[in-house]
């Protein structure tokens, strides 16, 4: 066969044209390939977190100003929206007449497990669901842990029985139920999770989607009471009850300064220090300087009174060993306060070693409180 020259010509054009095409797709194809690339970050997307509001110490998530994350590009990607704060001016004030603190007694036919100071805590702090969040208060708590199936009475409880009781006990008093959420995955993420919410969960039904979980309110002119009832989740079925006055917390913890040692003196002739020496040695360690300042303080102001100075030890070690490390001890204090300007003839020291305990020695804390040196007033 024949090609004329022309067609030929014109075959070979039309075979370049498509290879053309073909590459320039390609090179197309690569370009838009590349584009994509450079718009992708290099490492992983950091997602948005929640952090943990520092003026909240029970670690309610808060969200920052600074909460979106924004890509190479500049556009955000939305943070996790949280549920607004519960807000306790909603309920309404009681008018009614309250029963003496924490108001309920048990249930008819079972018993409250948790006794003495099991269930009475003159300062606590609980986890509540408050609205959709997770909260926590301090102040006057009493917590109730009940068996719904006593097999002494022979009377058992539903889980629904259970939680009614409290509802419309609650209800009666003028309480408000404010929560509208279970512990449900999201609420204890949320919440900063489980670890988080079980630091305040203490004698209370763990927080579990399983079991149900009610909060009330009850306000008056100038206090709030709230209340953590729920039932469920375990076996053999249970329920909890928890109830907080709000309040801070009354302290308990004075200084040992020369006035409390006085009044120590006074009132039982002997005061016990906790002064601070190395193991094994006599010599005052520096922490040791301003209790002996405040006793250098009491004998400055009273010149007329005069102290024995006694050093006891716990049973560890040689009873004989122990007595004359106690023995040089109390010179050291004696020597400490003597350097201060007091008069030797006000002062005198002994030293009884293991002889004399105030607590068991069996134990840290024990000997810990039997390593002393008490002051014995002498005039």
């Amino acid at each position: 066969m024949t090609i004329r020259p022309v067609c030929f010509f014109a075959i070979l054009a039309s075979v370049a044209l498509v290879a053309c095409s073909s590459k320039n797709d390609a090179q197309e194809q690569r370009d838009a390939e590349a584009q994509v690339a450079e718009q992708m970050p290099s490492g992983p997307v950091a997602l948005p977190t929640m952090e943990t509001d520092p003026g909240d110490s029970g670690g309610n998530p808060s969200t920052d100003d600074s909460a979106s994350a924004m890509n190479s590009e500049g556009s955000q990607t939305p943070a996790a929206v949280l549920p607004a704060e519960f807000d306790v001016s909603s309920v309404t004030p009681t008018t009614a007449s309250l029963p003496p603190f924490p108001f309920f007694k048990d249930p008819e036919g079972i018993e409250n497990i948790l006794k003495g100071p099991d269930g009475m805590k003159s300062f606590d702090r609980h986890g509540f669901l408050a609205g959709a969040r997770y909260v926590t208060q301090e102040g006057r708590e009493a917590l109730f842990q009940y068996n719904l199936n006593n097999p002494d009475t022979g009377r058992s409880y539903s889980e629904i029985e259970f939680l009614r009781n409290y509802e419309n006990a609650i209800a009666a008093l003028g309480g408000k139920k404010i929560s509208t959420v279970q512990f449900t995955p999201e609420v204890i993420a949320a919440a900063g999770g489980r670890a988080q919410i079980e630091r305040y969960w203490a004698a209370a039904s763990p927080p579990i989607p399983e079991a149900e979980h009610h909060t009330y309110l009850l306000r008056t002119a100038d206090k709030e009471y709230w209340i953590h009832v729920s039932a469920g989740g375990i076996i053999p079925p249970m329920g909890f009850v928890t109830v907080l006055e709000k309040q801070g917390m009354a302290s308990s913890l004075g200084f040992l300064d020369a006035a409390a040692i006085k009044k120590e003196l006074d009132a039982k002739g002997r005061v016990a220090l906790y002064i601070n020496f190395d193991t094994g040695k006599s010599t005052l360690r520096p922490d040791a300087k301003p209790i002996i300042a405040e006793v250098n303080k009491l004998l400055v102001a009273d010149p007329a009174l005069k102290l024995l100075i006694e050093g006891h030890t716990d049973n560890t070690g040689s009873a004989d060993h122990n007595r004359e490390l106690a023995t040089t001890r109390a010179r050291s204090v004696l020597g400490a306060l003597t350097d201060l300007g007091i008069e030797a003839t006000r002062l005198a020291s002994n030293g009884f070693g293991p002889d004399k305990p105030i607590a068991d020695n069996s134990t840290d804390e024990g000997r810990a409180k039997n390593r002393r040196v008490e002051l014995v007033k002498t005039n």
